[in-house]
């Protein structure tokens, strides 16, 4: 059984995923699921049509939840003998989520409008955007071939200038040289590296999803509050 992420991730770009499980003569909810099902999407900025989807849903705790469900449907399923399991499971895993969610909601709240901006290299932060009351913004808006050109980066300054965004963060997956030129450029500190296309190395902070949000939602928290 293989889950994917869904929403133009693996999809998109040269297609891996769909070559992958064409090549392996595998189906689609019946070998393969995708775990977004459900999943309210957010565009691309400027964008509304299939294939320009922003696929970093994960990124607000309620979509992990419908993950877990999905998984947990597929699960049962395939399984339906441990069909008990898996619910008391996924109920003890979702008020997990549930709680950090409402903690992160109250403690960004509290934060003052004009701190009130996550500023990453990518722009994968809509759906964390939404669902905490926190805009973004980047250098660029999704990972392509152009990353961190030096018209990218002159628009993110100009932008922060007339702010008073506190920090800056940076992704664990991505080049980190971008953003220290934003850094420089504005005198505005790099807070904390957070996590968003992958998680953490097997015991380090951050290596399960509840672990990545956590670390994620009290950086951010912390490093606005400053």
């Amino acid at each position: 059984m293989i889950f994917y992420n869904g929403i133009n991730l693996e999809t998109g770009g040269n297609a891996w995923f769909t070559k992958l499980v064409k090549n392996a003569k595998k189906t689609e909810n019946k070998d393969y699921y995708a775990v977004s099902n459900g999943v309210d999407v957010i565009y691309l900025e400027g964008q509304n049509e299939k294939g320009k989807e922003d696929p970093h849903a994960w990124l607000n705790l309620e979509n992990g939840i419908i993950y877990a469900k999905n998984i947990a449907k597929r699960l049962i399923e395939k399984d339906p003998k441990n069909k008990e399991t898996y619910e008391k499971n996924l109920k003890a895993y979702t008020a997990k989520l549930e709680t950090l969610d409402k903690e992160a909601k109250a403690k960004f709240n509290n934060i003052p409008a004009e701190k009130k901006m996550i500023v990453t290299s990518e722009g994968c932060f809509k759906y964390f955007s939404k669902a905490y009351g926190v805009p973004s913004a980047y250098i660029w808006e999704i990972n392509t071939e152009e990353e961190g050109t030096p018209d990218q980066i002159k628009t993110l300054v100009e932008k922060l200038r007339k702010t008073k965004v506190p920090s800056l963060f940076v992704e664990s997956s991505v080049d980190d040289r971008p953003m220290k030129t934003v850094s420089k450029d504005t005198k505005i500190p790099i807070y904390a590296k957070i996590f968003t296309d992958s998680i953490a190395e097997k015991g380090e902070k951050g290596d399960s999803y509840y672990d990545m949000m956590k670390w994620n939602l009290d950086k951010i928290a912390e490093g606005l509050s400053k």
